[in-house]
Protein backbone atom coordinates (compact mmCIF):
# COMPACT_ATOMS: atom_id res chain seq x y z
CA UNK A 1 0.00 0.00 0.00
CA UNK A 2 1.54 3.29 -1.17
CA UNK A 3 1.99 5.99 1.74
CA UNK A 4 0.16 8.85 1.90
CA UNK A 5 1.78 12.65 2.96
CA UNK A 6 -0.46 15.26 3.94
CA UNK A 7 -0.11 19.29 2.95
CA UNK A 8 1.12 21.25 4.47
CA UNK A 9 4.41 19.54 4.83
CA UNK A 10 5.77 22.72 6.82
CA UNK A 11 2.71 24.08 8.42
CA UNK A 12 2.17 27.90 9.70
CA UNK A 13 4.33 30.51 8.08
CA UNK A 14 6.75 28.94 5.62
CA UNK A 15 6.80 30.55 2.14
CA UNK A 16 8.76 30.80 -0.33
CA UNK A 17 10.11 27.10 -0.41
CA UNK A 18 13.35 25.91 -2.63
CA UNK A 19 14.06 22.71 -2.26
CA UNK A 20 16.43 20.22 -2.87
CA UNK A 21 17.95 16.72 -2.79
CA UNK A 22 21.76 16.20 -2.02
CA UNK A 23 22.50 12.02 -1.65
CA UNK A 24 19.68 10.65 0.00
CA UNK A 25 18.62 13.75 2.25
CA UNK A 26 15.94 16.38 0.78
CA UNK A 27 16.04 20.20 2.15
CA UNK A 28 13.94 22.94 2.08
CA UNK A 29 14.60 26.70 2.57
CA UNK A 30 11.91 29.57 3.23
CA UNK A 31 11.89 32.93 3.63
CA UNK A 32 11.71 35.02 7.02
CA UNK A 33 11.23 38.16 6.24
CA UNK A 34 11.76 40.53 9.30
CA UNK A 35 12.32 37.03 11.92
CA UNK A 36 16.04 36.08 12.60
CA UNK A 37 17.19 33.78 12.87
CA UNK A 38 17.13 34.28 8.65
CA UNK A 39 16.85 31.62 6.25
CA UNK A 40 15.17 28.48 8.05
CA UNK A 41 16.25 25.38 6.73
CA UNK A 42 14.36 21.53 6.86
CA UNK A 43 15.27 18.24 6.47
CA UNK A 44 13.85 15.16 5.24
CA UNK A 45 14.73 11.15 4.51
CA UNK A 46 11.14 10.76 2.86
CA UNK A 47 9.50 13.89 1.79
CA UNK A 48 6.40 12.86 4.12
CA UNK A 49 8.16 13.87 7.25
CA UNK A 50 10.07 16.98 7.82
CA UNK A 51 12.23 18.85 11.08
CA UNK A 52 13.91 22.14 11.34
CA UNK A 53 17.61 21.76 10.74
CA UNK A 54 19.40 24.96 11.09
CA UNK A 55 18.67 28.60 10.48
CA UNK A 56 21.40 30.26 7.72
CA UNK A 57 21.24 33.79 8.55
CA UNK A 58 22.32 35.33 11.90
CA UNK A 59 24.58 38.23 12.46
CA UNK A 60 25.09 38.51 8.70
CA UNK A 61 22.06 40.61 8.22
CA UNK A 62 21.51 44.02 9.33
CA UNK A 63 17.32 44.02 9.58
CA UNK A 64 17.26 47.13 12.07
CA UNK A 65 14.65 49.72 10.81
CA UNK A 66 13.48 47.45 7.84
CA UNK A 67 9.25 48.06 6.97
CA UNK A 68 7.05 44.58 8.21
CA UNK A 69 6.94 42.51 5.07
CA UNK A 70 10.81 43.19 3.95
CA UNK A 71 14.06 41.66 4.38
CA UNK A 72 14.35 38.10 4.01
CA UNK A 73 12.97 37.43 0.71
CA UNK A 74 12.38 34.02 -1.29
CA UNK A 75 16.00 32.03 -0.64
CA UNK A 76 17.21 29.83 -3.06
CA UNK A 77 19.19 26.76 -2.22
CA UNK A 78 21.65 24.74 -5.20
CA UNK A 79 24.17 22.24 -4.71
CA UNK A 80 27.59 22.00 -7.29
CA UNK A 81 30.79 20.78 -6.96
CA UNK A 82 30.13 19.45 -3.04
CA UNK A 83 29.57 23.13 -1.62
CA UNK A 84 25.81 24.37 -1.32
CA UNK A 85 24.84 28.11 -2.72
CA UNK A 86 22.45 30.47 -1.04
CA UNK A 87 21.04 33.46 -2.60
CA UNK A 88 18.66 35.13 -0.88
CA UNK A 89 17.51 38.90 -1.07
CA UNK A 90 17.29 41.64 1.63
CA UNK A 91 14.49 44.29 0.94
CA UNK A 92 15.28 47.64 2.72
CA UNK A 93 11.83 48.91 1.08
CA UNK A 94 8.96 48.33 -0.99
CA UNK A 95 7.52 51.87 -1.33
CA UNK A 96 6.16 52.55 -4.77
CA UNK A 97 7.34 53.13 -7.42
CA UNK A 98 10.41 51.27 -6.18
CA UNK A 99 11.67 48.48 -4.22
CA UNK A 100 15.08 48.55 -2.82
CA UNK A 101 15.78 44.67 -2.49
CA UNK A 102 19.76 43.33 -2.44
CA UNK A 103 20.73 40.04 -3.67
CA UNK A 104 23.40 38.16 -2.05
CA UNK A 105 25.04 34.43 -2.42
CA UNK A 106 26.64 32.70 0.43
CA UNK A 107 28.66 29.33 0.24
CA UNK A 108 29.18 26.27 2.92
CA UNK A 109 30.56 23.05 3.05
CA UNK A 110 27.85 21.85 4.87
CA UNK A 111 24.02 22.67 5.29
CA UNK A 112 25.05 23.47 9.00
CA UNK A 113 27.59 25.62 7.45
CA UNK A 114 30.06 27.49 8.46
CA UNK A 115 28.70 30.07 6.00
CA UNK A 116 30.61 32.24 4.10
CA UNK A 117 30.11 36.04 4.23
CA UNK A 118 27.22 36.88 1.97
CA UNK A 119 28.93 38.48 -1.82
CA UNK A 120 26.56 41.21 -3.02
CA UNK A 121 24.86 40.66 -6.55
CA UNK A 122 22.90 43.04 -7.51
CA UNK A 123 19.55 45.06 -6.79
CA UNK A 124 17.95 45.26 -10.17
CA UNK A 125 14.52 42.72 -8.56
CA UNK A 126 13.93 40.01 -6.17
CA UNK A 127 13.79 36.65 -5.98
CA UNK A 128 17.64 35.67 -7.14
CA UNK A 129 18.04 32.25 -8.45
CA UNK A 130 21.47 30.12 -9.12
CA UNK A 131 22.03 27.93 -12.25
CA UNK A 132 24.52 25.79 -12.64
CA UNK A 133 24.63 24.79 -15.98
CA UNK A 134 26.20 21.63 -17.43
CA UNK A 135 29.31 23.19 -19.13
CA UNK A 136 30.21 25.08 -15.89
CA UNK A 137 29.39 28.31 -15.78
CA UNK A 138 27.11 30.06 -13.36
CA UNK A 139 23.96 31.70 -13.86
CA UNK A 140 21.80 34.20 -11.90
CA UNK A 141 18.20 34.66 -12.81
CA UNK A 142 16.04 37.62 -10.78
CA UNK A 143 12.52 39.57 -11.16
CA UNK A 144 12.84 42.81 -12.79
CA UNK A 145 11.09 45.35 -11.05
CA UNK A 146 10.57 48.47 -13.45
CA UNK A 147 9.20 51.36 -11.46
CA UNK A 148 8.21 53.00 -14.96
CA UNK A 149 5.21 50.71 -15.40
CA UNK A 150 2.82 53.56 -13.94
CA UNK A 151 -0.51 50.80 -13.53
CA UNK A 152 -0.29 47.78 -11.86
CA UNK A 153 2.37 45.13 -10.65
CA UNK A 154 5.99 46.45 -11.71
CA UNK A 155 7.27 43.08 -11.92
CA UNK A 156 8.46 42.91 -15.66
CA UNK A 157 9.77 39.32 -16.54
CA UNK A 158 13.37 37.37 -15.33
CA UNK A 159 16.64 38.35 -16.29
CA UNK A 160 19.82 36.55 -16.71
CA UNK A 161 23.59 37.44 -15.84
CA UNK A 162 26.43 35.39 -15.48
CA UNK A 163 28.18 34.97 -12.46
CA UNK A 164 31.95 34.84 -11.98
CA UNK A 165 32.33 32.45 -9.06
CA UNK A 166 36.55 32.55 -8.66
CA UNK A 167 36.03 36.42 -8.87
CA UNK A 168 32.91 36.35 -7.00
CA UNK A 169 30.95 38.48 -8.99
CA UNK A 170 28.28 39.11 -11.59
CA UNK A 171 29.87 39.39 -15.36
CA UNK A 172 28.64 40.93 -18.68
CA UNK A 173 25.58 42.60 -19.17
CA UNK A 174 22.12 41.69 -17.65
CA UNK A 175 19.80 40.01 -20.56
CA UNK A 176 16.25 39.54 -20.30
CA UNK A 177 15.33 36.03 -20.61
CA UNK A 178 11.26 36.13 -20.32
CA UNK A 179 8.68 38.32 -20.27
CA UNK A 180 5.50 37.83 -18.31
CA UNK A 181 2.05 35.75 -19.65
CA UNK A 182 -1.46 37.73 -19.37
CA UNK A 183 -1.08 36.46 -15.44
CA UNK A 184 1.75 38.71 -14.91
CA UNK A 185 3.68 39.61 -11.55
CA UNK A 186 6.28 37.43 -12.99
CA UNK A 187 9.22 36.07 -10.04
CA UNK A 188 10.43 33.28 -8.23
CA UNK A 189 12.43 31.59 -11.57
CA UNK A 190 14.11 28.86 -11.24
CA UNK A 191 16.05 26.79 -13.98
CA UNK A 192 16.09 23.35 -14.61
CA UNK A 193 17.63 21.20 -17.60
CA UNK A 194 15.31 18.04 -18.79
CA UNK A 195 15.43 16.03 -21.63
CA UNK A 196 17.12 18.62 -24.12
CA UNK A 197 15.36 21.26 -22.62
CA UNK A 198 16.27 24.72 -20.17
CA UNK A 199 12.93 24.77 -18.30
CA UNK A 200 12.20 27.93 -16.94
CA UNK A 201 9.42 27.54 -13.68
CA UNK A 202 8.36 31.12 -12.26
CA UNK A 203 5.63 32.12 -10.25
CA UNK A 204 3.01 34.22 -11.83
CA UNK A 205 -0.54 36.21 -10.88
CA UNK A 206 0.95 37.66 -7.31
CA UNK A 207 1.13 35.65 -3.83
CA UNK A 208 -2.66 35.77 -3.14
CA UNK A 209 -5.64 34.53 -4.38
CA UNK A 210 -4.39 34.29 -8.32
CA UNK A 211 -1.20 32.74 -7.52
CA UNK A 212 0.12 30.77 -10.40
CA UNK A 213 3.02 28.33 -11.40
CA UNK A 214 3.85 29.45 -14.97
CA UNK A 215 6.03 26.90 -16.75
CA UNK A 216 8.15 27.44 -20.20
CA UNK A 217 10.93 25.93 -22.11
CA UNK A 218 13.87 26.69 -24.43
CA UNK A 219 16.49 24.56 -26.16
CA UNK A 220 18.76 27.06 -25.30
CA UNK A 221 19.49 28.99 -21.98
CA UNK A 222 19.09 32.63 -23.71
CA UNK A 223 15.64 31.47 -25.33
CA UNK A 224 13.13 32.02 -26.22
CA UNK A 225 11.58 30.21 -24.31
CA UNK A 226 7.92 28.76 -24.89
CA UNK A 227 5.09 28.47 -22.30
CA UNK A 228 3.65 25.93 -21.39
CA UNK A 229 0.46 25.47 -23.71
CA UNK A 230 -2.29 24.71 -20.53
CA UNK A 231 -0.26 27.15 -18.28
CA UNK A 232 -0.50 27.31 -15.23
CA UNK A 233 0.69 24.66 -14.54
CA UNK A 234 -0.27 24.82 -10.60
CA UNK A 235 -3.31 27.24 -9.28
CA UNK A 236 -6.09 27.76 -7.11
CA UNK A 237 -7.02 30.91 -8.83
CA UNK A 238 -10.14 29.07 -10.56
CA UNK A 239 -11.51 27.48 -7.19
CA UNK A 240 -11.87 29.50 -4.30
CA UNK A 241 -13.44 26.31 -2.32
CA UNK A 242 -10.18 24.78 -1.98
CA UNK A 243 -8.71 23.61 1.12
CA UNK A 244 -5.32 25.03 -0.14
CA UNK A 245 -5.38 28.56 -1.65
CA UNK A 246 -2.63 30.36 -2.95
CA UNK A 247 -0.80 28.06 -4.79
CA UNK A 248 2.18 29.12 -6.61
CA UNK A 249 6.21 29.61 -6.19
CA UNK A 250 7.36 26.24 -6.81
CA UNK A 251 10.48 24.71 -7.04
CA UNK A 252 10.65 20.51 -8.34
CA UNK A 253 12.96 17.99 -7.16
CA UNK A 254 13.62 14.17 -8.29
CA UNK A 255 13.96 10.93 -5.92
CA UNK A 256 16.51 8.80 -5.96
CA UNK A 257 14.22 6.46 -7.97
CA UNK A 258 13.54 8.75 -10.76
CA UNK A 259 10.05 10.11 -9.49
CA UNK A 260 9.67 14.16 -9.41
CA UNK A 261 7.88 15.93 -6.90
CA UNK A 262 6.85 20.05 -6.65
CA UNK A 263 7.14 21.96 -3.84
CA UNK A 264 5.09 25.09 -3.05
CA UNK A 265 3.81 27.77 -1.07
CA UNK A 266 -0.05 28.30 0.01
CA UNK A 267 -2.54 29.32 2.55
CA UNK A 268 -5.26 27.30 4.52
CA UNK A 269 -7.86 29.62 4.84
CA UNK A 270 -9.05 29.97 8.86
CA UNK A 271 -12.84 30.14 8.56
CA UNK A 272 -12.92 29.94 4.99
CA UNK A 273 -11.33 33.49 4.88
CA UNK A 274 -8.02 34.71 7.26
CA UNK A 275 -4.83 33.83 6.26
CA UNK A 276 -3.70 33.56 9.99
CA UNK A 277 -1.17 31.07 9.75
CA UNK A 278 0.71 32.87 6.87
CA UNK A 279 1.86 30.71 3.79
CA UNK A 280 2.96 27.49 3.97
CA UNK A 281 4.43 25.02 2.06
CA UNK A 282 2.43 22.08 0.55
CA UNK A 283 4.33 19.33 -2.12
CA UNK A 284 2.43 17.81 -5.10
CA UNK A 285 4.00 14.84 -7.07
CA UNK A 286 4.29 15.84 -10.96
CA UNK A 287 5.33 13.80 -14.16
CA UNK A 288 6.56 14.90 -17.04
CA UNK A 289 3.95 14.10 -19.75
CA UNK A 290 4.77 12.67 -23.83
CA UNK A 291 5.11 16.12 -24.85
CA UNK A 292 7.78 17.15 -21.98
CA UNK A 293 5.37 19.02 -19.96
CA UNK A 294 5.03 19.19 -16.46
CA UNK A 295 2.09 17.74 -15.14
CA UNK A 296 0.58 17.03 -11.59
CA UNK A 297 0.47 13.75 -11.11
CA UNK A 298 -3.62 13.84 -9.78
CA UNK A 299 -4.08 15.51 -12.93
CA UNK A 300 -5.76 19.20 -13.95
CA UNK A 301 -4.09 22.06 -12.30
CA UNK A 302 -5.44 22.00 -8.64
CA UNK A 303 -3.23 21.65 -5.04
CA UNK A 304 -4.36 18.36 -3.48
CA UNK A 305 -4.48 17.85 0.37
CA UNK A 306 -3.07 14.30 -0.24
CA UNK A 307 -0.42 13.00 -2.28
CA UNK A 308 1.59 9.37 -2.67
CA UNK A 309 4.95 9.28 -0.93
CA UNK A 310 7.99 8.11 -3.29
CA UNK A 311 7.74 4.72 -3.72
CA UNK A 312 9.49 2.42 -0.38
CA UNK A 313 8.31 5.18 2.05
CA UNK A 314 6.90 4.57 5.27
CA UNK A 315 5.24 7.30 7.33
CA UNK A 316 4.70 7.88 10.79
CA UNK A 317 2.53 10.60 10.81
CA UNK A 318 4.69 12.07 13.45
CA UNK A 319 6.82 15.33 12.92
CA UNK A 320 4.46 18.38 12.54
CA UNK A 321 5.92 20.37 15.80
CA UNK A 322 2.95 20.34 17.49
CA UNK A 323 4.32 20.79 20.85
CA UNK A 324 6.81 22.83 22.27
CA UNK A 325 8.05 23.52 25.38
CA UNK A 326 11.11 25.27 26.82
CA UNK A 327 11.55 25.34 30.50
CA UNK A 328 14.21 27.50 30.06
CA UNK A 329 16.44 25.46 32.30
CA UNK A 330 19.61 26.81 29.51
CA UNK A 331 22.21 27.36 28.43
CA UNK A 332 21.07 28.56 25.21
CA UNK A 333 17.63 29.18 23.95
CA UNK A 334 15.72 26.24 22.12
CA UNK A 335 16.38 26.92 18.27
CA UNK A 336 12.36 27.28 17.16
CA UNK A 337 12.15 30.69 18.74
CA UNK A 338 12.32 33.47 17.04
CA UNK A 339 13.57 37.11 17.46
CA UNK A 340 12.43 40.49 15.33
CA UNK A 341 15.05 41.84 13.31
CA UNK A 342 17.82 41.66 16.01
CA UNK A 343 19.09 38.28 17.56
CA UNK A 344 18.78 36.86 20.89
CA UNK A 345 21.82 37.90 23.29
CA UNK A 346 22.82 37.74 26.75
CA UNK A 347 22.39 41.60 26.58
CA UNK A 348 18.37 41.12 26.95
CA UNK A 349 17.97 37.10 27.00
CA UNK A 350 20.09 36.33 30.27
CA UNK A 351 19.73 32.08 31.97
CA UNK A 352 22.19 33.24 34.55
CA UNK A 353 20.75 36.08 35.95
CA UNK A 354 18.32 34.27 37.92
CA UNK A 355 18.72 30.48 37.06
CA UNK A 356 15.78 28.24 35.90
CA UNK A 357 14.19 31.31 34.74
CA UNK A 358 14.96 32.97 31.49
CA UNK A 359 15.52 37.25 32.44
CA UNK A 360 13.80 39.08 29.35
CA UNK A 361 15.24 42.79 29.76
CA UNK A 362 12.69 45.20 28.53
CA UNK A 363 12.81 46.91 25.13
CA UNK A 364 11.51 49.44 23.22
CA UNK A 365 7.53 49.51 22.52
CA UNK A 366 5.72 47.11 20.59
CA UNK A 367 5.92 48.81 17.57
CA UNK A 368 9.27 49.09 17.58
CA UNK A 369 11.30 48.73 14.44
CA UNK A 370 14.58 48.78 16.13
CA UNK A 371 15.42 46.80 19.39
CA UNK A 372 11.60 45.27 19.94
CA UNK A 373 12.64 42.60 23.01
CA UNK A 374 10.26 39.14 21.54
CA UNK A 375 10.89 35.90 21.42
CA UNK A 376 8.04 33.86 19.43
CA UNK A 377 7.31 31.09 17.85
CA UNK A 378 5.14 30.24 14.73
CA UNK A 379 1.36 29.31 15.22
CA UNK A 380 1.40 26.26 13.15
CA UNK A 381 -2.45 24.97 13.75
CA UNK A 382 -5.31 26.03 13.25
CA UNK A 383 -6.25 25.63 16.89
CA UNK A 384 -3.83 25.59 19.77
CA UNK A 385 -3.05 26.56 23.58
CA UNK A 386 -0.32 28.68 24.79
CA UNK A 387 0.76 29.57 28.46
CA UNK A 388 3.63 31.21 30.24
CA UNK A 389 4.28 32.11 33.76
CA UNK A 390 6.24 35.50 34.55
CA UNK A 391 7.11 37.40 37.53
CA UNK A 392 7.19 41.21 36.79
CA UNK A 393 7.33 44.49 38.76
CA UNK A 394 6.63 47.18 36.61
CA UNK A 395 6.89 51.24 38.07
CA UNK A 396 5.23 52.59 35.35
CA UNK A 397 2.19 52.76 32.63
CA UNK A 398 5.15 52.79 30.55
CA UNK A 399 6.36 49.10 31.44
CA UNK A 400 5.03 45.92 30.20
CA UNK A 401 5.61 42.42 29.96
CA UNK A 402 3.41 39.25 28.52
CA UNK A 403 2.00 37.10 26.17
CA UNK A 404 1.55 38.14 22.49
CA UNK A 405 -0.13 37.21 19.27
CA UNK A 406 1.69 39.04 16.89
CA UNK A 407 1.49 39.02 13.25
CA UNK A 408 3.53 42.54 13.23
CA UNK A 409 3.60 46.02 14.61
CA UNK A 410 0.17 47.19 12.92
CA UNK A 411 -1.49 44.13 13.74
CA UNK A 412 -1.29 42.45 17.30
CA UNK A 413 -2.73 41.38 20.82
CA UNK A 414 -1.45 41.50 23.60
CA UNK A 415 -2.11 40.58 26.93
CA UNK A 416 0.42 42.10 29.98
CA UNK A 417 1.15 43.15 33.06
CA UNK A 418 1.79 46.81 33.86
CA UNK A 419 1.47 49.47 36.61
CA UNK A 420 -0.83 51.91 37.13
CA UNK A 421 -0.84 54.60 39.53
CA UNK A 422 -3.23 54.31 42.92
CA UNK A 423 -3.47 50.64 42.06
CA UNK A 424 -0.42 49.16 41.43
CA UNK A 425 0.49 45.92 39.25
CA UNK A 426 -2.21 45.19 37.13
CA UNK A 427 -3.39 42.85 34.10
CA UNK A 428 -4.27 44.56 30.74
CA UNK A 429 -4.89 43.64 27.37
CA UNK A 430 -4.01 45.52 24.12
CA UNK A 431 -4.70 45.42 20.53
CA UNK A 432 -3.80 46.83 17.52
CA UNK A 433 -5.63 46.15 14.16
CA UNK A 434 -4.63 47.65 11.11
CA UNK A 435 -2.16 50.62 13.04
CA UNK A 436 -5.72 51.17 15.05
CA UNK A 437 -4.62 50.98 18.69
CA UNK A 438 -6.98 50.12 21.52
CA UNK A 439 -6.84 48.95 24.94
CA UNK A 440 -8.94 47.67 28.01
CA UNK A 441 -9.90 50.26 30.23
CA UNK A 442 -10.42 48.47 33.32
CA UNK A 443 -7.84 46.78 35.23
CA UNK A 444 -7.45 43.91 36.42
CA UNK A 445 -5.74 44.68 40.06
CA UNK A 446 -3.11 41.88 41.65
CA UNK A 447 -0.28 41.82 44.08
CA UNK A 448 2.30 42.71 42.38
CA UNK A 449 5.45 39.73 44.17
CA UNK A 450 3.64 36.96 42.96
CA UNK A 451 4.18 35.16 39.75
CA UNK A 452 1.52 35.32 37.29
CA UNK A 453 0.21 32.86 34.40
CA UNK A 454 -1.33 33.79 31.15
CA UNK A 455 -2.48 31.94 28.63
CA UNK A 456 -4.32 32.07 25.20
CA UNK A 457 -6.68 29.57 23.79
CA UNK A 458 -7.32 29.73 19.79
CA UNK A 459 -9.70 27.79 18.17
CA UNK A 460 -9.81 28.90 14.11
CA UNK A 461 -9.95 33.07 14.24
CA UNK A 462 -11.31 33.02 17.63
CA UNK A 463 -9.13 33.43 20.58
CA UNK A 464 -9.45 33.85 24.55
CA UNK A 465 -7.09 34.69 26.96
CA UNK A 466 -6.70 33.68 30.47
CA UNK A 467 -4.85 34.43 34.01
CA UNK A 468 -4.35 32.79 36.87
CA UNK A 469 -1.59 32.99 39.92
CA UNK A 470 -0.89 28.93 40.72
CA UNK A 471 -1.17 25.87 39.71
CA UNK A 472 -3.34 25.32 42.26
CA UNK A 473 -5.85 28.21 40.99
CA UNK A 474 -8.63 27.35 37.95
CA UNK A 475 -8.14 29.91 35.17
CA UNK A 476 -9.79 33.25 34.56
CA UNK A 477 -11.17 34.43 31.31
CA UNK A 478 -9.12 37.73 30.98
CA UNK A 479 -11.83 40.11 29.64
CA UNK A 480 -13.92 38.31 27.09
CA UNK A 481 -13.44 36.45 23.45
CA UNK A 482 -11.10 38.21 20.42
CA UNK A 483 -11.60 37.80 16.88
CA UNK A 484 -8.48 36.85 15.70
CA UNK A 485 -9.50 37.51 11.83
CA UNK A 486 -7.29 40.63 11.85
CA UNK A 487 -4.18 38.62 12.56
CA UNK A 488 -4.03 37.79 8.61
CA UNK A 489 -2.37 39.49 5.43
CA UNK A 490 0.74 40.41 4.10
CA UNK A 491 3.48 37.90 3.67
CA UNK A 492 3.99 36.50 7.29
CA UNK A 493 1.80 34.75 9.92
CA UNK A 494 0.88 34.95 12.84
CA UNK A 495 3.47 34.16 16.01
CA UNK A 496 2.92 33.48 19.50
CA UNK A 497 5.47 34.93 22.16
CA UNK A 498 6.67 36.49 24.92
CA UNK A 499 8.11 39.96 25.44
CA UNK A 500 9.05 43.01 28.09
CA UNK A 501 9.14 46.68 26.87
CA UNK A 502 9.97 49.69 28.71
CA UNK A 503 8.98 53.22 27.49
CA UNK A 504 10.25 54.55 30.44
CA UNK A 505 13.47 54.12 30.28
CA UNK A 506 14.79 51.42 27.60
CA UNK A 507 16.09 48.32 29.41
CA UNK A 508 15.25 49.75 32.76
CA UNK A 509 12.93 46.66 34.04
CA UNK A 510 12.97 43.32 33.71
CA UNK A 511 10.65 40.17 33.60
CA UNK A 512 11.62 36.63 34.58
CA UNK A 513 9.55 33.76 32.94
CA UNK A 514 9.66 30.47 34.29
CA UNK A 515 8.60 28.48 31.23
CA UNK A 516 6.79 28.86 27.62
CA UNK A 517 4.48 25.87 26.55
CA UNK A 518 2.36 25.62 22.89
CA UNK A 519 0.15 22.69 21.98
CA UNK A 520 -1.38 22.65 18.75
CA UNK A 521 -5.31 21.17 18.51
CA UNK A 522 -5.10 20.32 15.00
CA UNK A 523 -3.47 16.42 14.85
Amino acid sequence: MTAIIRNPILPGFNPDPCILRVGETYYIAVSSFEWLPGVRIYTSGNLAEWEHCTDILTSQVELRGNPKNCSIWAPQLSYHDNLFYLVYTDVKSTKRPFKDCHNYLMTAPSIEGPWSEPVYLNSSGFDPSLFHDSDGRKWLLNALWDYRILEGNKSSGIVIQEYDAAAQRLTGEPAKLFDCTPLKKTEAPHIYKQNGYYYLITAEGGTGSGHAVTVARSRELAGPYEVDPLNPMLTSRNNPDLPLQCAGHGSLVQTPGGEWYMAHLCTRPVDGKYAILGRETALQQVYWDEAGWLRLSAGGNEPQLTLPAPEGVTVSGAGRWSVFEDRFDGPKLKKRWNTLRILADDSWCSFTARPGYLRLTAGESVQSLFKHHILAVRQSDISFRAETALEYQPKSYLQMAGLLLYLNEDNYLYAYISHEQGQGSVLRLMKCEADSFTYEPETIAFDGQSPVQLAVSVEGAAGQFFYRHSDTEEWTALYGPQDLGFLSGGFTGNFVGIAAHDMNQFGGSYADFSYFRYEGRDL
